[in-house]
């Protein structure tokens, strides 16, 4: 008699923000092949590497699957019940004796990708009554979110390219080749920008020849760090040309002569040489964006992680706004997700907020978080609010955040420090605990985060 028993699982893939519909085929529980589910109506079928790699993630046999305690003769597992009494009393002893900001917590990537996380995170940042807060936020589009609160009200509010009915599109310090897309998810992104190079250009302006540069009508090389006297350069075209068209957002519109004279220190000219790009070449930029109906200009992580990474992002929103390009079909556009963060952030009134605190080092917290940056600060420095402890949530800050040697000796001198992961990384080797939660494939999945930023409504 037959006893094998084979399944195919449908699901979302969580490894980017791209959500490709996968199709997992099971025999007697094993994961015989993963391959893009042909129905999905988003993904229609596509899927990149990182979805095969949730089989090997599964069976990985490093993969932690109970919680491990360092000993003086190393690792030893324990049971669930022990690790969490000896975490909770651990921080309720530490705040006890040195006050509430002695525990600090850092939230990695991956906890966006993982509603269960995105709905129980917030009462659990709230239950440890620390400001000491970290998120890889301030590492990557920290910039977008204030730009956001700043413009349109809450920092959640991302507006999205309408990637499929543009006939011009500019990126702007983006690599979707490498990424599959950031802060705006679509699936097969690069057939999307062979689909709109064949009717209208897609220019990609960075300093490095990325692999999204092949598939691109136009490769424009800029000096490293100047993307924002570039954009001010073309608002400066924009005006002295008579190019500014605002449409229907006219009437919500104020400011525009101080942005005018702004602008007006940085002609081209003078630009040219900071940026590396002629002086033509970056009038014709605004001429085409401000002439172009269905188009937008796009900034990413490039445009975030430099010195003037606030101002590049909020001028490529004032580029938008200036040439009717912002919630227009083929701009940037708003998205209308069935399970609205942004209403339900609206409703509790976390909006967004800006320096209600500072760091020892002086940096503003946003958004309730202080910089990913000032975290080895704030562990070294001999102060009442120097963090004793700290709970790590799915990141690997040794590897993905500032000055990694200084912060692995913060690590080294905490009184306990627990991590989420499974498995022992160039981070949670520094912990006392480790708690490892289930598998990707072991849990169920919805993405609500990342529907914010979709080019399509779909659930």
């Amino acid at each position: 008699m037959d006893t094998t028993h084979s399944f195919t699982h449908f699901r979302t893939c969580n490894l980017c923000e791209a959500m490709c519909g996968i199709a997992i085929e099971v025999k007697d529980n094993q994961i015989t092949a993963i391959k893009g589910d042909q129905d999905d109506p988003f993904s229609k079928g596509h899927i990149c590497p990182k979805a095969l790699a949730l089989k090997d993630l599964q069976e990985d046999p490093d993969r932690l699957k109970q919680p491990i305690m360092k000993t003086p003769e190393g690792w030893k597992k324990i049971s669930w019940n022990r690790a969490f009494d000896i975490v909770a009393n651990k921080a309720k002893s530490l705040q006890k004796e040195y006050g509430k900001n002695a525990l600090g917590a850092y939230f990695g990537n991956p906890n966006t990708h993982h509603h269960g996380n995105l709905l129980f995170l917030l009462p659990f940042i709230q239950s440890l009554k620390t400001k000491n807060r970290f998120s890889a936020t301030s590492n990557d589009q920290l910039p977008h979110m204030q730009a956001n609160l700043e413009l349109f009200g809450n920092q959640y509010l991302f507006p999205v390219p309408d990637i499929d009915h543009m006939d011009l599109f500019i990126l702007l310090g983006s690599n979707p080749a490498a990424s599959n897309g950031s802060l705006m998810s679509a699936p097969d992104y690069l057939a999307r920008l062979k689909k709109i190079g064949k009717q209208g250009e897609v220019i990609l302006i960075d300093p490095r020849k990325t692999e999204t540069a092949k598939v691109c009508s136009q490769h424009l090389f800029i000096h490293p760090g100047t993307d924002a006297f570039l954009l001010l350069a073309m608002i400066h075209t924009l005006f002295q040309e008579k190019l500014v068209e605002t449409g229907r957002l006219t009437p919500h519109i104020e400011g525009l002569s101080e942005i005018e004279f702004i602008c007006d220190a940085f002609p081209p000219d003078v630009v040219a040489k900071q940026t590396g790009i002629p002086a033509e070449t970056i009038k014709e930029l605004a001429r085409k964006l401000a002439q172009t109906p269905r188009s937008c200009l796009f900034g990413r992580m490039g445009t975030s992680t430099q010195v003037f990474g606030g101002v590049t992002t909020w001028l490529i929103y004032v580029i938008n706004i200036l040439t009717n390009h912002l919630d227009e079909r083929g701009g940037l556009m708003f998205t209308k997700p069935a399970a609205d963060m942004i209403e339900i952030a609206d409703w509790f009134g976390q909006k967004g907020h800006i320096n209600h605190y500072r760091s020892l080092s002086g940096l503003p917290e946003f958004g309730g978080e202080l910089p990913a940056s000032s975290m080895a600060d704030q562990i070294l420095s001999d102060s009442n609010e120097q963090i004793k402890m700290m709970i790590i949530v799915a990141g690997n800050p040794v590897l993905s955040s500032a000055n990694s040697k200084r912060l692995e000796q913060a690590f080294k001198s905490l009184d306990f420090m627990v991590s989420v992961d499974f498995f022992l990384n160039e981070t949670s080797q520094h912990a006392d605990i480790i708690l490892p939660p289930t598998a990707p494939l072991e849990q169920s999945h919805y993405d609500l985060a990342l529907n914010l930023i979709s080019v399509r409504n779909v659930a």
